[in-house]
């Protein structure tokens, strides 16, 4: 299935004959560590930076209405967000995933985003489109 929004990966965990856990790192624009003077001018005009995570969650394909309830939720948990990077974890049957399982796969999801290594996470912008970053 090709992935035009992220509705689409909504719907495709929901066709998936095993439960999925679908797992979101929240993360942000900022300098990084001893940024030039061009490197501040060009973030200050909203180019540039490095994306940072800022929070993560986890939730059921059958729990998550849709991106904008996910959008909406974010807005009132944190931080205003640039990209959300998005994963799935699948149980057995009709059974999800552990909490310690979700959990270790979250803290990989964030060493990773944090290291730049992103292959295998869907990212997605603020409106639901896929982000090719790259």
């Amino acid at each position: 299935m090709e992935i035009r929004h992220f509705d689409d990966l909504l719907r495709s965990a929901r066709a998936m004959p095993d439960a999925q856990q679908l797992l979101f790192v929240f993360a942000g624009a900022e300098l990084p560590a001893g940024a030039t003077a061009q490197q501040r001018a060009d973030f200050d005009a909203g180019h540039g930076g490095e994306l940072a995570p800022m929070m993560c969650v986890d939730k059921s394909a059958a729990e998550l209405q849709s991106f904008d309830a996910l959008a909406a939720e974010a807005a009132m948990a944190g931080p205003a967000w640039a990209i959300v990077f998005s994963a799935a974890l699948s149980g057995r049957g009709a059974q999800a995933p552990s909490a310690g399982d979700v959990d270790a796969a979250l803290q990989k999801m964030v060493e990773s985003i944090k290291a730049g290594r992103i292959d295998g996470l869907l990212p997605f912008d603020r409106a639901g489109a896929p982000v090719r970053l790259g």
